[in-house]
């Protein structure tokens, strides 16, 4: 079983240091990063499952932080760390999208429990995942049918990965570095032609409805973009 990615952003170096430490000790990969606005933009070269955010941070804080990973990847959950407890400051974390709000000091046993009960639930609300709407298809990414009326195309595994992740990321830049990482493990010259041979037989498979395109994004990878 692969073990768990965590997004770390926590300017705190003693702090910062001991938490990731605790977390690989229980088998988490710790991605840990100190200044917010260093955090927006490692966080498009990778993916990860859950996001621990402080938000007390040096030049962008941490609902900014939040608020752009949210835009990214709507479903990755997310975590605030912090010292302060006003009710306002509370709210506005919840309304930002996330999934607990953890005030210092506090338990590391109980942030882990935390953490696993949403990494739980995530998983199990992706055992009964929906069949996605997309203009006039329908996929399953359980079964990777693209279905048009009576005809049901199988994508191969490669095929359903890219096509699930743009339908995650529709009308919004997916990260080439991103996706390869994600999909082929790594980012090369052959992986990345490899995955322009798949996006051209997608763009095929999509061909019957024109409100429904992968476009490329100069300098940064592609973009669906699906008219309601």
């Amino acid at each position: 079983m692969n073990k768990p990615k965590v997004y770390l952003v926590e300017d705190d170096e003693n702090f910062g240091s001991v938490l990731q430490s605790y977390l690989e000790m229980n088998n988490y990969i710790v991605q840990w990063v100190q200044d917010g606005a260093k955090a927006k933009q490692e966080f498009v070269v990778n993916t990860y499952d859950i996001c621990i955010v402080d938000i007390m941070l040096p030049n962008v804080d941490g609902f900014d932080v939040a608020r752009e990973i949210k835009s990214l990847d709507s479903s990755l959950p997310v975590i605030f760390l912090t010292a302060k407890t006003l009710k306002k400051d509370v709210l506005h974390g919840f309304e930002l999208g996330a999934d607990d709000y953890i005030t210092k000091p506090f338990d590391s046993d109980v942030l882990l429990c935390k953490i696993r009960a949403i990494l739980n639930r995530n998983s199990e609300e992706k055992e009964a995942e929906q069949v996605y709407a997309l203009g006039i298809f329908t996929y399953d990414p359980q079964r990777r049918i693209l279905k048009h009326k009576n005809h049901n195309r199988k994508l191969s595994p490669k095929e359903g990965d890219l096509m699930k992740l743009f339908i995650e990321h529709k009308n919004v830049v997916l990260n080439r570095e991103k996706a390869l990482k994600l999909i082929w493990g790594q980012d090369d010259y052959f992986t990345g032609r490899s995955m322009d041979v798949y996006v051209t037989r997608l763009r095929k498979y999509l061909k019957d409805d024109p409100s429904v395109m992968i476009e490329n994004v100069h300098g940064s990878g592609y973009v669906m973009q699906v008219e309601d």
